[in-house]
């Protein structure tokens, strides 16, 4: 079934003035706003690939009646956003979005024969005094009136808000899925409601983790699709199964693993079932199940009563997390280990802004040049040459960040609609299936294990909840780094060496939290970071603003930081002023 994904409102307000100025706008003010959406539909795409969609007004606005009529025609049409457009004045009460949970953006026209600018002005100032906060956009340079063309620093901003205000319109709606609760005392798997509820249009569902345990004792999944997925993971897993590193006592029997692949396999339909539904069960009587939860995204507890004595989340987390599996090549799930429900969120955010898979990993162990060279008699250099930060998951994160796929025959993780089938094969090769650690995981299972490529551009970052502040986000830019392989292995196999590794190098700029690589360490806030694919700081920065998240830690240059023009208002620190202006305005779902 096709998804239903928000779209984008496109609003052409003009000079309401008849008798001459009106009708010398309509137009060039429409030629506007259809350009916008050409921009929009032909560079944004939604998780499935189709073009992000906009609606425009029926006709340009230039009186609140108008106003009221776009309105209406966005609700019925499922707009999630608007960007207005224009090219002159216009009555800026009368002719805003006043919708409060629509993410605003506006247009100003940079042209000298009638007065646009003026108008961005006003209309922002109307939105800052009103409460609903619109991000400002102006071009650079001058433009004749009868140029419709988007200029190169006018388009950027307008993707860069397109791309956050789609991804917290899709969000909007949605459910977060607990499997279990909490997580060895982990904060981020103590899910706060009030925060996906007011800051995200989230609602939460939980379900015990003993579900999964009856459907797969009672036979609620669809078993043609198990005797399928057990033919792959024959074919494409269970050959690459890793040597069994625990003691003789604690290791299992053939029989007893044979029966865990089944085991883990049955889990991850039911997860998947759990999180979005699953008409097929309806057919077999289970109509109930067959709902799901819609979940946009979710997490697992695991440890330790189910690991204790099940076999361990690490193939479904693995392969839910991953752009392919079984059913061919698919948007890959958002889903956390341990329910670390704040990791949760922060990947979701990676995932919208990209549509590629999003790694989770412990933010795990700083090594200096002196340690590395001390253990191993060897010097770090290149990207490494001031240390590496060892991001390291508990035996699962996405197949994709092996980093077997490319572009331009560079390591990368791409969008579905662009990996081939010898790509997905390649993640699947590199990828061993470790029997899981048995002093961690009782229970045993399967750990994905693997060496993600270096050279690739990484975001990593984190939302923590702080008790009178609320949430804040952190960010760091950087790059997956490719060791001396007897470097890798000496220091690896300190820590669980069958779990997937990724050594991250962030980008340093000298002072704060970026004045060295253990700086960046010491200033993370919490034990995991989600890792997306590309430099997308900026885009975070901005999807945050919109939300009311402020950030408190970030490595994105200071002209790449696009926030809505209320924040100017709250002094001349950037950061300072981000933290003012999301606790004035507060949750946008309040």
């Amino acid at each position: 079934m096709k998804k239903k994904y928000p779209k984008i409102g496109i609003r052409p307000t003009i000079d309401g003035r008849q008798g001459g100025v009106r009708e010398s706008l309509e137009e060039k003010t429409m030629s506007l706003a259809k350009a916008v959406a050409e921009l929009i539909r032909t560079n944004l795409k939604n998780g499935d690939g189709s073009p992000v969609e906009c609606v425009i007004a029926d006709g340009t606005i230039g009186r609140v009646g108008e106003s009221a009529a776009c309105a209406a025609k966005f609700e019925r049409e499922g707009v999630g956003s608007t960007i207005t457009v224009t090219s002159s004045w216009c009555y800026g009460s009368e002719t805003m979005d006043m919708n409060p949970h629509y993410p605003k953006a506006v247009w100003g026209f940079n042209g000298t024969e009638r007065p646009g600018a003026v108008y961005l002005a006003a209309v922002l100032a109307s939105h800052s005094q009103k409460g609903l906060p619109a991000f400002g956009i102006y071009g650079h340079e001058v433009q004749d009136l009868q140029d419709n063309t988007i200029p190169e620093d006018v388009a950027e901003k307008l993707l860069r808000f397109a791309r956050a205000a789609q991804g917290v319109a899709t969000m909007r709606g949605q459910s977060y899925l607990s499997i279990g609760s909490v997580s060895m005392g982990i904060a981020g798997s103590i899910v706060n409601p009030d925060f996906f509820q007011k800051y995200l249009g989230v609602r939460n569902e939980s379900v015990d983790s003993t579900e999964i345990l009856r459907r797969i004792q009672e036979g609620i999944y669809d078993h043609e699709e198990f005797e399928k997925a057990m033919a792959w993971t024959e074919k494409y897993c269970k050959v690459n199964e890793g040597t069994d590193f625990n003691r003789p006592e604690k290791q299992k029997s053939r029989e007893e693993k044979d029966n865990d692949w089944e085991f883990v396999v049955k889990m991850t339909i039911i997860i998947r079932d759990l999180l979005q539904g699953n008409p097929k069960l309806e057919a077999m009587g289970f109509k109930e199940e067959a709902i799901g939860h819609n979940a946009i995204f979710g997490g697992f507890q695991g440890q330790r009563q189910w690991t204790d004595f099940l076999p361990n989340g690490d193939f479904s987390e693995t392969i839910l997390t991953t752009s392919f599996d079984w059913n061919g090549i698919r948007e890959a799930y958002t889903f956390a280990t341990e329910n670390d429900s704040l990791n949760a969120v922060v990947m979701l955010f990676g995932h919208l802004l990209t549509n590629t898979a999003q790694l989770f990993s412990d933010v795990r162990t700083y090594w200096s040049p002196d340690a590395v060279k001390r253990i191993t008699g060897k010097e770090l250099t290149g990207l490494a040459a001031n240390g590496v930060i060892h991001l390291i998951n508990s035996g699962a994160t996405t197949l994709d960040g092996t980093g077997r796929m490319a572009i331009d025959g560079r390591p990368a993780l791409k969008e579905p609609w662009n990996i081939t089938e010898e790509e997905t094969k390649a993640c699947l090769a590199a990828t061993t299936w470790s029997p899981a650690n048995r002093d961690y995981f009782r229970g045993g299972g399967y750990s994905s294990t693997f060496l993600t490529r270096g050279g690739m551009p990484v975001t990593m970052s984190r939302l923590n909840m702080v008790d009178g502040l609320g949430p804040v986000l952190q960010i760091a830019e950087g790059w997956t780094v490719g060791l001396d392989p007897e470097v890798h292995d000496i220091i690896n196999q300190r820590t669980d060496k069958t779990w997937p590794t990724t050594w991250f190098a962030p980008r340093l700029t000298g002072k704060g939290p970026f004045k060295d690589v253990y700086s960046v360490m010491n200033n993370w806030g919490a034990n995991h970071g989600a890792i997306s694919y590309g430099h997308i700081g900026q885009d975070l920065i901005t999807l945050a603003s919109i939300l009311r998240i402020p950030v408190c830690m970030h490595n994105v240059e200071e002209d790449e930081i696009f926030r809505p023009s209320a924040w100017n208002a709250f002094g001349m620190d950037k950061e300072g002023a981000d933290f003012r202006a999301c606790k004035n305005f507060g949750p946008i779902y309040k």
